[in-house]
């Protein structure tokens, strides 16, 4: 084993490579390979359509070539339930393709991690390329154990860091989209990808070294304004809301006894995320729209988020219907997914074994 360690980097330094591996995107799109993709524990929210989503179908209209894993195996590692997995899979997808993610193209495959066992087979080399020191270091592992509560941690917790390196690695992505809080998970996959072919592959490596695209999307703080927008806080609009159900919870979104509206996050949180949620939907400034806005108190505000949210997810919303209609397709895109995604892993495979002196 190396004796060199996980070096988690610092966000500056993420941030300067994001930025120059953007512009090469636009430049360059078939020169990369995405890999990005999402639990399956629940309908996708306004927050991950803002946060992530988004981002996603720009990437998909530059023509770069993607992979969307559904990680239905690390539901397992914080989570006692596993009825609505499946369920949970189908509706990611159709959020997916409600929001302009098209497999028709050719370079975009949606699958559930389940379904393609070769993938599995690249943990056993990787875990023995990463030491327990540096798995119980890993500050995203901490902060999610800390965030779920758990008492009991089960081995798939720690080792998930590396699941999700097999995740990226097997299609040999080189991009991946992530948030800060990510980039230690990342920091892991290069650290696997750089010592396999440091050990077995110095003449021809076989995995390239992922680089973060961080994502510049504003936070979306759920409706008590207090925390990230989540399902399970229940302070959600879920993409599949109707638009009473939008209406009657951003009614009860939480405001402050101030008036005159202005567009402050650090004293009026919760105002600046009404604001915000108004901006992305409209292409305004906050600034502009709370000016507009004045005296008219959070009533007035809360009207204009609910119009312009409604009508911003109008044709999102009336795909989904369509989608929801034909189980039969949702089923075929993700067999799709997991034939090109299971010819992917066994390419990477085989020539995982070959430079081991595995080959038969």
């Amino acid at each position: 084993m190396t004796t060199e360690h996980v070096e988690f980097g610092t966000f500056e330094a993420s941030l300067a490579r994001s930025r120059a591996l953007e512009k090469d995107l636009e430049q360059n799109p078939q020169k990369h390979t995405i890999l990005t993709g999402d639990r399956p524990t629940g309908r996708l929210h306004v927050g991950h359509y803002f946060g992530s989503l988004q981002n996603r179908v720009r990437l998909h209209k530059l023509g770069v070539p993607t992979y969307i894993v559904i990680a239905d195996y690390q539901v397992l590692t914080d989570r006692d339930t596993f009825e609505t997995i499946s369920e949970n899979v189908h509706q990611l997808t159709i959020d997916y393709l409600a929001a302009g993610l098209d497999p028709s193209d050719g370079k975009t495959f949606i699958f559930p991690h389940s379904h393609v066992p070769e993938l599995n087979q690249l943990l056993l080399p990787f875990l023995t390329l990463v030491t327990l020191a540096e798995l119980d270091r890993n500050p995203t592992v901490k902060e999610e154990i800390a965030a779920a509560g758990l008492t009991s941690i089960n081995a798939g917790m720690y080792t998930y860091p590396v699941h999700q390196a097999a995740d990226i690695l097997f299609c040999k992505a080189t991009v991946v989209p992530v948030g800060k809080d990510q980039l230690p998970h990342l920091e892991v996959t290069r650290t696997i990808a750089r010592r396999f072919n440091n050990r077995y592959a110095k003449n021809k490596p076989v995995f390239p070294e992922p680089q973060a695209l961080l994502s510049e999307a504003p936070l979306i703080l759920g409706l008590d304004g207090s925390q990230k927008m989540s399902k399970s806080r229940n302070n959600a609009i879920m993409l599949s809301a109707d638009e009473d159900e939008t209406a009657r919870l951003i009614k009860k979104a939480k405001t402050d006894s101030e008036r005159v509206i202005t567009y402050d996050p650090e004293n009026r949180p919760e105002v600046a995320n009404l604001l915000l949620l108004t901006s992305l939907t409209t292409g305004r400034s906050p600034e502009e729209i709370a000016e507009e806005i004045g005296d008219g108190g959070a009533g007035k505000l809360k009207k204009m988020l609910t119009e312009s949210l409604n009508e911003y997810l109008r044709p999102l919303r009336a795909r989904r219907k369509e989608l929801e209609a034909d189980p039969g397709y949702i089923r075929q895109v993700l067999q799709d997914g997991i034939k090109v995604a299971r010819e992917e892993a066994i390419k990477t495979l085989e020539e995982v074994r070959e430079v081991m002196n595995m080959g038969l």
